[in-house]
């Protein structure tokens, strides 16, 4: 994992602009606009990229350390998520938890990995270490979404995807327990996912 609130980060063998952005919590496009890179954001290996603005002035104001209230008020997104996965919710969203970025969903081991919006797939693999398999989907300028955990994935880098797809297979966390860990990022911040899916 890339710390926040590192400056700067030297690309390492099989980094991608994507992985990079998901790793140290920013945005593609932040990352893009500093470093002057255009899709389709070719990066070299020992290339030394801008994660944030240099100048205090410029950066952004440090978030209180309560970032995710529950009386903050609702998120707006245009989008309408839906459960990425049928079963029962194991564990829950912690804001600052860096093992609790998202929720986990239980459910039987093979079980179908539905694409909670439409969007297009930014990432799919297992290079990303504590994900396994795992498949990133972005949405718009503002929402991604990542499936972790899968015990095979069925979409590739660059696809189209529709809402409801199915995209994975549910695999099993390394305590061997099937579950899928689902993430919604804002801007590249992890926020909770309980927030924006109906509710059950």
């Amino acid at each position: 994992s890339i710390d926040p609130n590192q400056s700067v980060y030297r690309v390492q063998s099989g980094d991608t602009l994507s992985g990079i952005a998901w790793r140290s919590q920013h945005s593609l496009r932040q990352i893009a606009h500093l470093n002057n890179l255009r899709p389709p954001y070719i990066i070299r290996i020992g290339q030394v990229l801008r994660l944030r603005p240099s100048s205090a002035s410029s950066a952004p104001p440090k978030p209180r350390p309560s970032a995710i209230p529950s009386s903050q008020p609702a998120i707006r997104s245009s989008l309408q998520w839906a459960w990425p996965v049928s079963g029962t919710l194991f564990s829950t969203f912690k804001a600052g938890d860096a093992v609790r970025k998202g929720i986990k969903i239980a459910a039987k081991l093979g079980s179908p990995v539905r694409a909670s919006e439409a969007g297009r797939v930014v990432y799919s693999g297992s290079g990303l270490i504590g994900y396994g398999p795992l498949i990133i989907i972005k949405h718009n300028d503002d929402f991604l979404s990542a499936y972790g955990h899968n015990r095979k994935l069925l979409v590739s880098t660059g696809q189209q995807i529709t809402k409801g797809q199915t995209i994975a297979e549910l695999g099993a966390a390394n305590s061997g327990k099937a579950l899928l860990h689902f993430e919604i990022r804002l801007k590249g911040k992890p926020i909770n996912p309980l927030r924006l899916l109906p509710s059950r």
